[in-house]
């Protein structure tokens, strides 16, 4: 058994807490995955619980892997019996098993956003409905919306009072119907289906309380009602829960996560014990005093003083920029000065921003530097085009009604399948009253001939013949085998796109996933696999091993730490967004965002505004530092001078558009030759072994220690040159 003597006094209570229910206030980097790991080992080795009858709920497969692996350290013995997940994963699990009583698969699909958005065209288009008057993507976001509130069609269109409500109803109940016919769950179907289960099937729900007699639930400001219903649910019956959250971090009303669950928990569960985590074991007290001078403006929150473990620190950075191209420079400049002085990793600097679109400005400086980053919230690897195909390939297999999934793939790689052959084929289906899959079997029924027909059958017969090898190979070989007959790398091989080894690399990269996921899991199948991948979000895929500078959004950066922090766009309008400006509950959210950003950092904040920043295309808007800043105290500032080498002169151009002109401070360069040893800011001495040009335009390839290569452009490298090595 694990040793609470590690523990400081207010964890050890929150952990040995355990008859009734239990909330515990933890402030940020106050050790509550800790709290929780030593409760669910307390749980079963003092308070008599086994592993089975134990569920703990949170947010990130990530922080699920961290805490399963930390139990099974403390308690030194397997803990695969241990029920330990995201909602969404937990939800599945128990959909697999009992679905069948509401019409559905244990195969069922698991639609993304993507394939969502698919799927409301087609509605959208039957309806007649304009893309003009209601797109895909705000039927997405409304349908969304109504199930993270439980609203469900029958009463959406109940609760219609204009026409355009009445439309999005139908909307709404012509993609669930859709979903049922192509046996598919979106992402809030997981959520919802578990809690109209347990509503017509009380059996269902007792069977689950039986099962799960203790309940814990990490970041339960998060919780949106679907959420709330399920954990309060299971734990009607033992009224054995605990929940651990923070009411400052709770940043996702904007996706239906409801402030209030945390905040009324001690009304839902009556004589509950409450616990506040307030010793802060990540950042420096100037940056905790810096943040709660900040969130401490908001009304809804429950009062708390953290303390840091870590000492006072440095006062936090505060720099104000001409424009975002200066923004960037100052970073770089900022970072470079870290490293020289104190030696950092690149891997220990975050750059946090607001909206995605900050981030062109920053990586446009760092590739000139030749700095590695890595953006959180980009394109991430199982969303990209060419492992989608495959995947949908084997959603296909795995469930045939998926009609989204054989859209996707009937005429990839391309086999002269034009999109009015799938329409014959869907008209077909709807006449004759089959699966679209069926009607591909008989092409001639369709008025279909020639080489389409063949294409078609051949589709057909190749998605029936893995149908019947899915039970005789693992899913690695399955998966390899499905690849090389359908001609997918051959494709890419024989095509002249300039991406072409990097989709290889990533088709590869996909066998290689489906070869570990078999290694781990030697008894889980194809369905499994796909169901882990399409619950993945971005930030279970960064990997902070690799050292390069992480670029992200601040809602991506939440549960991570970083030494180094930068909070950049910190203008009124911008963080926070204009849309909350005159909205007190929105505005108070920003705040709490806010709050995130800073306490993400562990030993320094840089909070960076621009006087300037395009908005929109190359129109530039006149910043007002953001109210944020002028919440904290001036003495926990620190101002930073930052000259750019860049001029910028700003002129009207065409049909009065604002426009810039950027050159860079005439400065003397040296001419490098092969053979110079020279000296990089970031990357220390190194060697150059190639140069093209003269000047400030000349490029040079540098060896740096550890064999490092680097390619530079010298009027932005700010290389200089030294003696010897």
């Amino acid at each position: 058994m694990a040793n609470l003597k590690n523990l400081n006094a207010e964890q050890r209570t929150a952990v040995k807490a355990t008859e009734g229910p239990v909330l515990i206030f933890a402030g940020a980097g106050s050790g509550k995955t800790r709290v929780l790991t030593h409760k669910i080992a307390y749980l079963i080795h003092e308070a008599g619980y086994a592993p089975e009858n134990i569920l703990s709920v949170t947010f990130t497969n990530k922080a699920a892997g961290e805490m399963r692996e930390r139990v099974g350290e403390i308690l030194k013995s397997d803990v695969s019996h241990l029920s330990i997940g995201t909602f969404h994963s937990i939800c599945a699990r128990i959909l697999r098993n009992e679905i069948h009583h509401l019409g559905f698969t244990r195969s069922f699909a698991i639609y993304d956003p993507q394939d969502k958005e698919t799927l409301l065209k087609i509605i959208l288009d039957q309806l007649n409905v304009s893309k003009d008057y209601i797109s895909a993507r705000t039927a997405s976001h409304q349908i969304s919306m109504f199930k993270n509130k439980m609203i469900l069609p029958e009463d959406a269109k109940e609760g219609a009072k204009k026409v355009i409500d009445q439309r999005m109803a139908d909307i709404y109940s012509g993609y669930q119907r859709a979903l049922k016919d192509n046996d598919a769950l979106d992402f809030d179907d997981l959520l919802v289906f578990p809690l109209v289960l347990f509503k017509k099937k009380p059996a269902i729900l007792k069977k689950y309380q039986e099962k799960w007699k203790y309940v814990l639930v990490d970041e339960y400001q998060d919780t949106n009602k679907p959420q709330f219903l399920f954990v309060s649910q299971i734990a009607d019956k033992h009224k054995q829960i605990t929940v651990v959250g923070d009411d400052d971090q709770s940043i996702y009303g904007w996706r239906g996560a409801d402030i209030q669950n945390i905040l009324d928990f001690e009304k839902i569960f009556p004589n509950c014990t409450t616990i506040k985590l307030e010793r802060n074991y990540r950042s420096t007290q100037n940056i905790l005093n810096a943040a709660m001078a900040v969130v401490e403006n908001n009304t809804e929150r429950t009062p708390k003083t953290l303390k840091a473990e870590n000492g006072m620190g440095e006062g936090v950075g505060f720099l104000e920029t001409e424009d975002e191209l200066e923004e960037a420079d100052a970073v770089v400049n900022a970072l470079e000065k870290e490293i020289k002085l104190h030696k950092r990793l690149l891997s220990e600097f975050a750059i946090l921003y607001r909206t995605n679109a900050q981030s062109r400005a920053l990586e446009d400086s760092f590739r000139r530097m030749g700095i590695p980053y890595n953006i959180v919230g980009g394109i991430r690897f199982y969303e990209r085009k060419e492992t989608k195909d495959i995947l949908a390939y084997l959603r296909l297999i795995i469930n045939p009604k998926d009609t989204i999934a054989l859209r996707r793939v009937i005429n990839f790689p391309p086999r002269g399948i034009g999109l009015k052959t799938v329409d014959k084929c869907v008209k077909q289906a709807a006449d004759v009253k089959k699966e679209l899959f069926d009607v591909l079997d008989d092409p001639n029924q369709m008025d279909i001939r020639g080489k389409q027909a063949m294409a078609l059958k051949e589709f057909h017969d190749t998605i029936v013949k893995f149908r019947d090898l899915i039970e005789k190979l693992n899913p690695n070989e399955f998966t390899r085998a499905l690849v090389e007959e359908t001609g997918i790398i051959n494709h890419y091989k024989s095509s002249d796109e300039l991406d072409r080894d990097e989709r290889i690399g990533n088709i590869n990269e996909l066998l290689n996933s489906i070869e570990d996921f078999v290694n781990r899991n030697p008894d889980h199948d194809l369905t499994d696999f796909i169901e882990e991948v399409s619950l993945l979000s971005s930030v279970d895929e960064w990997n902070d091993e690799n050292n390069r500078v992480t670029l992200m959004t601040v809602h991506s950066a939440k549960g991570l730490e970083f030494p180094i922090v930068f909070v950049v766009g910190l203008e009124d309008g911008l963080f926070p967004l204009y849309r909350s400006l005159d909205n007190p509950k929105n505005l108070e959210e920003e705040r709490r965002l806010f709050y995130v950003a800073l306490t993400r950092a562990k030993e320094k904040v840089f909070l960076m505004y621009a006087k300037n920043r395009r908005r929109m295309g190359i129109d530039y808007d006149v910043g007002m530092v953001s109210r944020f800043i002028r919440e904290i105290p001036e003495e926990l500032l620190e101002s930073i001078s930052f000259q750019s080498a860049m001029t910028k002169k700003v002129y009207k151009g065409r049909a009065g558009k604002t426009r810039v002109q950027v050159t860079r401070t005439v400065v003397a360069f040296d001419d490098f030759k092969v053979g110079d040893y020279v000296e990089h800011a970031i990357f220390g001495i190194g060697h150059i072994k190639a140069l093209t040009g003269a000047g400030e335009n000349q490029r040079v390839g540098v060896v740096f220690k550890d064999g490092l290569k680097k390619k530079l452009i010298v009027k932005y490298a700010n290389l200089k040159k030294v003696e010897t090595a």
